[in-house]
């Protein structure tokens, strides 16, 4: 699993009707494993938190089981300390490799809080556990002194860091060296990656998981010259529209999933046109013909 510098916050697909289609997250499922990506499951990419437990331990048994190459990793995200924690249980019987661990949504806790609640679910993990700093969606930041405490825990893995924050990146970098940290931020990594930045938890390699894993391989080996303006152009077309509308138009404009269908309250009203989607796809899709043969 350490060898891993690609991870792929899987989207979850679904019928018209909103109700998961396993079909479709076989096939996507399957799409990571023949790149070599591990997988994220039931993250925010895959509204993890808008399906009901049963659907969420559905997904998870049901990726599980089909013995893939690469490792599964479990999002854990709530308000509930006591509902993350059973979920976690649940989850260590299932068969995955991982989890992430997103810091406590809406309350807003303090530090000791934090240190808490990540220890208190590390408890009762039996797999390594990967951190998620994301202040913009759960309202508070991980802090170095957080990090300091939850990293001598011995289920602590890693870091997802996706405060959109170079400077706090750095302050990670430099007071926990020995911790890996990933980037959250598909469009950060090129810059992430210069301060020893471990790999990438995407929502890109959803519709590119060949390409992606060139560009991180580039970016972790500072050859990121040919990757601008092309990818930045497509990543921002990506999320131009809350994440994961945009995604699962274009999936289902290539024909990978039947439906594009999403759980309220994100909606397809959201996006005018997926035609900026389309040409993102393309552009993205040319230069991996052009890069991925040059030594």
């Amino acid at each position: 699993m350490k060898d891993v510098k690609l991870w792929t916050a899987l989207i979850t697909p679904m019928n018209s009707d909103g109700s998961v289609n396993f079909e479709d997250l076989e096939k996507v499922a399957r799409l990571q494993n023949n790149a070599g990506n591990g997988i994220l499951l039931i993250g925010s990419t895959g509204e993890g938190l808008a399906l009901l437990p049963e659907e969420k331990r559905n997904i998870v048994m049901h990726v599980a089981q089909m013995e893939l190459n690469v490792p599964v990793m479990a999002g854990v995200g709530g308000y509930q300390l006591a509902e993350q924690k059973e979920w976690i249980q649940t989850c260590n019987d299932l068969g995955i490799d991982a989890y992430l661990l997103v810091t406590p949504l809406y309350a807003k806790p303090g530090e000791f809080g934090q240190i808490d609640w990540f220890k208190s679910l590390m408890d009762v993990s039996e797999k390594p556990c990967m951190v998620y700093n994301i202040p913009s969606r759960t309202g508070v930041k991980l802090t170095v002194k957080v990090l300091n405490e939850i990293k001598k825990h011995e289920r602590f893995w890693s870091v997802k860091e996706a405060s959109a924050s170079l400077y706090d990146y750095q302050q990670f970098r430099d007071v926990c060296p020995d911790v890996p940290l990933f980037s959250g931020d598909d469009g950060l990594l090129p810059f992430l990656a210069v301060s020893g930045c471990e790999g990438l938890v995407s929502v890109s390699s959803n519709v590119w998981p060949h390409e992606t894993g060139l560009y991180v391989k580039k970016c972790l080996s500072g050859n990121t010259s040919d990757l601008f303006p092309v990818w930045k152009h497509a990543i921002e077309a990506l999320f131009s529209a809350p994440n994961p509308i945009p995604v699962k138009l274009l999936l289902k404009k290539k024909g990978v999933i039947q439906n594009s269908a999403l759980r309220a309250p994100l909606t397809e009203k959201d996006v005018v046109s997926v035609s900026r989607f389309i040409e993102a796809d393309n552009q993205i899709l040319n230069w991996y013909k052009t890069q991925k043969n040059i030594k």
